[in-house]
């Protein structure tokens, strides 16, 4: 074997990310008379279960402000303005992704 090259591999999956988990924002009590953003992050269909959600809310919780938005880019990119509004403006969000 002396005089032969070795071959390097490299392993194909690579090395993700360390993710850091955050802790979820608290639930109201109630939704009664309270907005409700329903964030569609526009990936396949996710505004279709999104509408619907909204119509839901109509029909069954009259007192809720469900508001339908989409966020800007495609779903793997941030809204950074979208999600300052959800700060100013809501009670609770809905982020939603189809399939």
């Amino acid at each position: 074997m002396a005089g032969e090259k070795g071959v390097r591999v490299h392993h194909p999956m690579g090395y993700p990310p360390k993710v850091t988990q955050l802790k979820m924002a608290p639930r109201p009590e109630s939704l009664d008379g309270k907005t409700v953003i329903l964030v569609d992050t526009r990936f396949d269909d996710g505004d279709l279960l999104l509408k619907q959600m909204q119509a839901w809310f109509g029909d069954n919780m009259p007192s809720v402000n469900a508001v339908f938005v989409s966020k800007r880019g495609v779903y793997t990119e941030d809204d950074p303005a979208l999600f300052e509004r959800i700060q100013r403006e809501a009670d609770a969000a809905i982020v939603a992704c189809g399939h």
